[in-house]
């Protein structure tokens, strides 16, 4: 199973998040600040962390911002911060998800549960083929994916890397599997809950503007490719061929 990675310097909540996460067979690393936090990340190698935003010392923000400048972890962002510009400043720092305190116990063990999904399904994203129905299907890649090339865009699978006019882009987890998606279906006009479904996993209960988030970074990071991302009003997005 997954090894988790909690930093929360209210024991007490880390304990409990240890027990439950624990008892649905994750292997669990606690921390209590955020420079424990970056040295376990080095010495574990998580394939998630759930990271506080109020860390004593280096807070979980500066903690996100180091890590994205490293590692491709997932992170979902624990706070009792519950505007929604806190929301957008989290996830711009590059968390994949966030939960506001208080929450409840089954909350945290979904978006886990989704997220970790995600990551399984990563590899089998450059093999999304439409079937005759109009539905998607994954298939396993049988090997090495060729990249994906829409004009100066370059998509390496295999390294879940971006270049764009050959210089690389930083993208988060999920802003990468978005684009994807989108990308590998030229055309094809995708709902939000479509989307929601594909990259986050049924579980996922968050805030309603998510995709409309990560499709505004996605096109302020692609710059003019960016306009490429087409908002369709009332449905969704789709990517212009």
């Amino acid at each position: 199973m997954a090894t988790i990675l909690v930093v929360e310097d209210d024991v007490a909540l880390c304990d409990l998040l240890h027990t439950h996460l624990e008892a649905e067979g994750y292997t669990v690393i606690q921390v209590f600040d955020g420079q424990s936090a970056l040295i376990a990340v080095e010495q574990h190698h998580p394939d998630l962390i759930i990271l506080d935003w109020m860390l004593p010392g280096l807070d979980g923000l500066a903690v996100c911002r180091r890590l994205r400048q490293k590692y491709l972890t997932p992170i979902v962002m624990l706070t009792a911060r519950n505007e929604e510009v806190d929301q957008i400043l989290g996830l711009e720092v590059g968390a994949d998800d966030y939960i506001s305190k208080p929450f409840s116990i089954r909350q945290v063990l979904a978006r886990v549960r989704a997220i970790l999904r995600r990551v399984e399904l990563d590899s089998q994203l450059s093999a999304i083929t439409d079937t005759p129905s109009g539905e998607l299907s994954l298939e396993l890649p049988p090997g090495t994916s060729p990249p994906i090339i829409r004009g100066s865009l370059h998509i390496h699978l295999n390294e879940r890397s971006i270049q764009l006019d050959g210089q690389e882009i930083d993208l988060t987890p999920k802003e990468y599997d978005l684009l994807v998606l989108l990308v590998s279906h030229p055309g094809w006009v995708f709902k939000r809950e479509v989307l929601l479904q594909q990259i986050w996993g049924d579980d996922y209960d968050g805030f309603d503007r998510t995709i409309d988030n990560h499709v505004t970074r996605l096109r302020k990071k692609l710059g003019p490719m960016g306009e490429k991302i087409d908002t369709v009003w009332g449905v969704g997005y789709r990517f212009l061929a």
